[in-house]
């Protein structure tokens, strides 16, 4: 069996450091990969700050595993651009950039968060501009080899995927080969979805893996989540990709270590 490869989402993990210094910090502790959301304030960076923040991949020796499209203000409560009408322009353009990231650094799993339900408009009219915007995102990525990926969400009530089946009903609808399902078992699990059965279920749709503990979202081994387990399964049900660790150290001793529930020798993709 293929060796679990983990890798470190910067953009919720290190954040004692500047986000320029995450990469080599994870790579420090032992990984092989990173992820990020999107790292700018607009969908369409100047390419300085795009060269810039591929260096900070490259120079640390990571591979860059995941991205997200750019999904609004996160702080704020914004969760994705793609179902949004009057921001649908502003994913659009931030095509183009996310794919020559992914071109530059070899990475080939895209983030695309739906984006929350909006008073101006129908949840029927959201459905179809989000099919036509993640095929889209699909036909660009895919000069690259890349795949978009749709992610059930919790703590937003206002997002409409909550559930394996919720993701996999609007990738169906946008109709394209290369678009996933983003398994997150903290998001699934928080929101009462069957992750054991989920996974047997959409085994072959699965594209990219989360992981966090639950309750509190921190580490493995902080909560009540079998996730050693849902690794194992999701290898033995075929899955090789990697794992992101996108949890968020919620005590102190979770902060000092954020990664002690994982043996050194256990964190690079080689081992």
């Amino acid at each position: 069996m293929t060796a679990t490869r983990y890798s470190v989402n910067c953009s919720i993990l290190l954040t004692d450091l500047p986000l320029a210094e995450r990469p080599a910090a994870a790579k420090a502790a032992g990984f092989d990969g990173v992820e990020f959301w999107w790292p700018f304030a607009t969908s369409t960076p100047a390419q300085d700050e795009v060269d810039a923040f591929v260096r900070t991949i490259t120079d640390a020796g990571v591979q860059l595993t995941g991205l997200n499209f750019n999904a609004g203000n996160m702080p704020g409560g914004d969760r994705g651009l793609v179902s949004w009408p009057a921001r649908s322009g502003e994913f659009r353009d931030n095509l183009d950039v996310v794919t020559r990231i992914g071109e530059a650094t070899g990475c080939t799993g895209f983030n695309a968060l739906y984006g929350n339900r909006v008073e101006d408009s129908t949840p029927a009219a959201q459905d179809d501009l989000a099919a036509e915007n993640l095929a889209l995102a699909a036909r660009a990525v895919a000069r690259i080899g890349g795949t978009v990926l749709v992610e059930p969400v919790s703590g937003t009530p206002a997002y409409p995927l909550k559930t394996s089946a919720d993701a996999i009903a609007a990738i169906d609808r946008a109709g394209e080969e290369n678009i996933g399902l983003l398994f997150d078992v903290f998001h699934l699990s928080v929101n009462g979805d069957d992750v054991d059965a989920a996974r047997a279920a959409y085994a072959d749709r699965i594209a990219h893996v989360q992981i966090a503990d639950a309750p509190g979202r921190d580490q493995p081994g902080t909560g009540d989540l079998p996730i050693a387990r849902w690794v194992e399964d999701l290898a033995a049900g075929g899955y090789d990709g990697w794992i992101g660790l996108e949890y968020k150290p919620a005590t102190e001793q979770s902060a000092a270590d954020p990664f002690a529930w994982l043996p050194r020798a256990r964190r690079s993709a080689s081992n």
